[in-house]
């Protein structure tokens, strides 16, 4: 691990901060957190540290939104989700350059924003305009595996899919904290063998513990009280900023 620096911490306790909201008021911040953890830490061992993080917020997100959930949603994503986990954790095993990491992370995290913009032109369109066939199904479930694998980014990929498939606002949220906490437990193994997670990683990930339950309290209580347009709007900028700054030599 590298010596951090105060700035670098203070950028390591907003994403703490960060997963806490978006696991349970915000799904879309965590294309943030994936850019900002990337620039304090090597691509590569970044998503190793931030990946128990996500599953402590999971873990407070299914605990306070576990009675709404659509399982046949979750159960029709199953198989092609694993094969995009698959995908991606093979990419992992032969690719062990930090750099290929940081500009295919850059590069999801840039795709991301142009589907958060195209959510923002379906929330004003009808649902009945997306894609709900099969292979709709396949294809989202196949590339939130793949996306979450090599870069724990699949949070914009699931609000786009469960936007297309109109759930309510709590079934919205309670579903994909159902679906990441399962995906991130199955994920826990791969990580391990790769090298990714360790004894050194987990003590990180402990101290970052309460800033991820602050978070997570900060999004059930007082997120409905900022603009909802223009926080999006910010978060936007931001991870377009970070994004940008990983594919920069």
């Amino acid at each position: 691990m590298i010596e951090l620096g105060a700035i670098q911490i203070s950028l390591i306790i907003l994403s703490a901060m960060l997963i806490g909201i978006s696991k349970t008021g915000l799904p879309t911040l965590g294309i943030l957190v994936v850019a900002t953890m990337a620039s304090v830490f090597p691509a590569r061992e970044s998503i190793g540290i931030v990946l128990p993080m996500l599953i402590a917020g999971d873990i407070i997100a299914v605990t306070y939104y576990r009675r709404s959930v659509h399982w046949l949603t979750l159960w029709k994503l199953v198989p092609w989700v694993l094969g995009g986990l698959i995908s991606g954790y093979l990419l992992l095993l032969f690719n062990s350059s930090s750099r290929s990491i940081e500009m295919i992370i850059g590069t999801i995290v840039l795709s991301l924003i142009v589907v958060q913009f195209s959510r923002e032109y379906f929330m004003n369109k009808s649902n009945a305009a997306l894609p709900q066939s099969k292979s709709f199904i396949i294809f989202m479930g196949t590339l939130a595996g793949f996306t979450t694998m090599v870069g724990n980014a699949a949070g914009p990929i699931m609000a786009i899919f469960l936007l297309a498939i109109a759930l309510p606002k709590k079934e919205f949220i309670g579903t994909g904290a159902w679906f990441f906490l399962t995906v991130n437990l199955i994920k826990v193994p791969m990580y391990t063998s790769l090298g990714l997670i360790s004894l050194e990683t987990l003590s990180i990930n402990l101290w970052l513990l309460p800033f991820i339950i602050i978070g997570a309290v900060i999004g059930i209580k007082f997120l409905p009280l900022i603009p909802q347009k223009l926080f999006n709007t910010i978060i936007l900028v931001l991870s377009f900023l970070g994004g940008l700054q990983l594919l920069l030599p």
